[in-house]
């Protein structure tokens, strides 16, 4: 009995963070995946810390195995961001609560072997370090996105904001000093909880805030951009746009085929990220008839050409068009499904 108990408070708090997924781009599968990276995570640091406490002190440790832990949880959700397997704030909360929540129940299960806890303790206990390993990373895997879209915006040569930077290392010191902190708290439990409870907590609502207003700006203001050059494109407009100027200005610097290839290769880019939104628009409003067989030759054979566009351009001019044909990981999560959906 002790051992649901102690369980139940992982199962709780990850199913309380997936409802929060209005856009449900984290399955189940993935979770079930996730919480056994979590479990391997925690199976790993078991292992090192058995080996390490005879050379370090429980003073050190306080500080230096939370540190350890955050590090070694935050290898599959580093993965994960780094090919775009997450694409908004919220789905990295998901993530990484799904880990932390693994952790947790190895961590959960190992206390009990060791001691003799009541129902009452098992459940609390359960609760307060389900709560630190969940939060925790989840702060880190927020951080990651952070940290991924500042490699994303620098390698497509876009400006990156200072905030952002400052506010993936806060993020990352953040975590660290949260589960350092728990440590430290630990004589007073009932603090303890109330500390970490608190500072997640806000922390939670202000990350789901922050992603609902990004995935607006991701779906309005990027959609109408994208519309607007690719109408202008067809329409022999380019210079109706900030984009579609700097399209022009880079004419004279390569020969007449490769230009006419690169105009090509980011109108068929623009067509699929259009695409690929308006259908994640049209399916999380619950209108997500199938789409017939004509346009899903369609968009496969265009994804098909603009794949043999990507390979036959020099790095030179996929380079000069970088600040262009961008798949953030929305973008690229938006066009996964879509494609996924043709095949």
């Amino acid at each position: 009995m002790s051992f649901a108990v102690a369980l139940f408070p992982v199962v709780l708090y990850i199913f309380v963070v997936y409802t929060l997924d209005n856009f449900s781009l984290v399955g189940i599968r993935d979770l079930v995946l996730l919480v056994g990276a979590g479990l391997l995570a925690a199976a790993a640091c078991f292992g090192l810390f058995r080996l390490t406490d005879p050379f370090v002190s429980e003073r050190v440790s306080d500080s230096l195995y939370p540190i350890l832990e955050e590090a070694v949880k935050a290898l599959p959700l580093w993965w994960l961001a780094r090919h775009k397997k997450i694409a908004f704030f919220i789905d990295s909360v998901i993530c990484g609560a799904a880990v932390g929540g693994g952790f947790s129940i190895l961590e959960n299960v190992l206390y009990l072997l060791m001691g003799n806890l009541g129902i009452g303790t098992a459940l609390f206990r359960g609760l307060e370090v389900a709560l630190i390993h969940m939060g925790c990373s989840a702060i880190v895997a927020v951080a990651l996105m952070f940290s991924v879209r500042l490699l994303e915006r620098r390698h497509a040569r876009l400006p990156v904001k200072k905030s952002d930077i400052t506010m993936s290392l806060f993020l990352f010191f953040v975590a660290a000093i949260l589960h350092i902190l728990h440590n430290y708290l630990h004589p007073d439990p009932l603090l303890q909880f109330v500390v970490v409870f608190g500072s997640l907590g806000g922390l939670l609502v202000w990350v789901y805030q922050y992603d609902g207003d990004m995935i607006h700006r991701w779906l309005d203001r990027g959609l109408d951009k994208q519309v607007a050059l690719m109408m202008d494109i067809q329409q022999g407009l380019l210079g109706e746009t900030k984009t579609g100027q700097f399209l022009l200005s880079i004419k004279e610097n390569f020969p007449a085929e490769v230009y006419f290839d690169i105009i090509c290769y980011v109108e068929l880019y623009i067509e699929l990220a259009v695409a690929a939104k308006s259908r994640f628009m049209t399916r999380e409003a619950g209108l997500d008839e199938p789409l017939d067989e004509a346009t899903r030759n369609r968009y496969l054979e265009q994804y098909a050409e603009f794949k043999n566009l990507e390979k036959a351009l020099g790095q030179s001019a996929k380079m000069t068009v970088a600040p262009v044909v961008k798949f953030y990981p929305a973008d690229r999560k938006a066009l996964d499904e879509l494609l996924a959906e043709c095949r």
